[in-house]
C-alpha cells in the first residue's frame, strides 16, 4: 500500500490540504476542534510529513529569495545510503564529508532501506531538490532510478561495484583482492576444511569467487563451502548453525562483513565451541566491531575512510567536467590479524 498523503489527512479530518499543512506547521492560527481532529488523522493513518515535498513546497512559493540563497554558497550533494545499519558505511561517510566539507559542499543523507519500504524514488527527490551532484553508497534496488538520476546529474557508485553507468564513476574496495588475504590467511595457518558465508549482489560475488578461486589453488575445491547469508547478524549466527551442523564441520570460517562474523561467533559460543581453538573466524570491513576488546576480529580493513575520500574527489572532478569517460576506482585492503584466527586444533 501506498503511504498516507495529507491529501489523505485532510479527506480524513473534513478539512483542507492548507489547513493540515498549517496544524503540521503549529501554527496558532487554526480552532482547536480543528487541529484535534488533523491530529487524530494523522495518528489514525500514520502519516508521516515529508520534510523534502515541504521544502520543494516552499521553493515554489519563493523561488527568487531561495535560488538567491542556493547561488551564496550553500551547494548540496545527495548522498543515498544503502542502509544506515552498517557501521563500514559510517567510516565511507566521514571520509566522503571530510573532503566535500573542505569544499564547501553539504551532504543531505537519505536511507535507501527506507526508500524500499516505502516504496520512494529518493533519487528523484535529489534532482528536484537541484542539487549538485548524487553519490549512491552500497549496493541499491532498481538500478534503473539510479541511471535516469545519472542522466541529469553528476553521479558516482562508492562501496559497491553495480551499477555500470556511462557517466558514472564507481569507487570501492578491490573485494577479489581481500578475500583473497583472508582466505590464504586461514590457509597458512594450516586449515583446510574453510567455509565462506557469502554476500548479495556483485560485491558478494565477487568475494565469494575470490575464495573458490583460492581454495581451487591450493587443491582444496572439495573442502570448501559456501553458505548464503543475508548481510545481518542474525544471518551470520543462522548460517554458522547451519555449517557447524554438518558431519564435517569447517575448522574455519571467512564471513562476509564484520557484522556476519559477529553472529558467526555468537553461534560458535553458544554450541560450546571456543573462538580460536575449535573455530577461527575472519570477517570484512575491519568496522569499530571488529575493534572492541572482547571481539576482537580477525578481519579484512576495506578502507572505508579512504573509499569515502576518493568518491568525492571522483564528484568533486565530474562537476568540473561532467563529459569525462567513467573510471572505476579500487582502494587496496589488508588484512588486520587479531584473536580469532589459529591453526586448526
Amino acid at each position: 500500500m501506498r503511504p498516507p498523503t495529507i491529501r489523505d489527512v485532510a479527506e480524513r479530518a473534513g478539512v483542507s490540504k492548507s489547513l493540515v499543512s498549517l496544524v503540521l506547521r503549529g501554527s496558532d492560527r487554526v480552532r482547536p476542534e480543528k487541529r484535534t481532529a488533523v491530529l487524530a488523522a494523522v495518528e489514525e493513518l500514520g502519516y508521516r510529513p515529508n520534510a523534502a515535498a515541504r521544502s520543494l513546497s516552499e521553493r515554489r512559493a519563493r523561488p527568487q529569495a531561495l535560488d538567491h540563497a542556493r547561488s551564496g554558497g550553500t551547494p548540496m550533494v545527495g548522498v543515498l545510503l544503502n542502509d544506515m545499519r552498517n557501521p563500514w558505511f559510517v567510516e565511507l561517510l566521514d571520509g566522503l564529508n571530510s573532503l566535500l566539507d573542505a569544499h564547501g559542499l553539504h551532504m543531505l543523507l537519505a536511507d535507501g532501506h527506507l526508500n524500499r519500504r516505502l516504496g520512494e524514488d529518493l533519487t528523484r527527490m535529489f534532482t528536484d531538490l537541484r542539487v549538485d551532484g548524487l553519490i549512491a553508497v552500497g549496493t541499491l534496488p532498481g538500478p534503473e532510478m539510479l541511471r535516469a538520476a545519472a542522466g541529469r546529474l553528476p553521479t558516482v557508485v562508492a562501496g559497491a561495484r553495480e551499477p555500470v553507468l556511462p557517466r558514472a564513476d564507481i569507487v570501492a574496495n578491490d573485494d577479489e583482492y581481500g578475500a583473497r588475504l583472508a582466505t590464504e590467511h586461514l590457509i597458512g595457518l594450516g586449515h583446510r576444511r574453510i567455509a565462506h558465508i557469502a554476500g548479495q549482489g556483485m560485491v558478494g560475488a565477487l568475494r565469494r569467487g575470490s575464495f573458490e578461486a583460492v581454495m581451487r589453488e591450493h587443491g582444496l575445491s572439495d573442502t570448501a563451502v559456501v553458505e548464503q547469508g543475508d548481510l545481518t547478524e542474525e544471518g551470520g549466527y543462522r548460517a554458522t548453525v547451519r555449517l557447524l551442523s554438518a558431519e564435517r564441520r569447517p575448522t574455519a570460517v571467512f564471513a562476509f562483513n564484520d557484522i556476519a562474523c559477529v553472529g558467526a561467533l555468537s553461534a560458535a559460543e553458544e554450541l560450546g565451541l571456543q573462538v580460536p581453538r575449535d573455530l577461527s573466524l575472519v570477517g570484512y570491513d575491519n568496522t569499530y566491531l571488529a575493534r572492541l576488546r572482547h571481539l576482537w576480529l580477525t578481519t579484512v580493513d576495506s578502507a572505508g575512510h579512504d573509499v569515502g575520500r576518493r568518491a568525492a574527489q571522483c564528484l568533486l572532478d565530474r562537476i568540473a567536467d561532467p563529459a569525462r569517460p567513467a573510471q572505476v576506482v579500487l582502494s587496496a585492503p589488508v588484512l588486520e590479524v587479531r584473536g580469532t584466527t589459529a591453526a586448526p586444533a
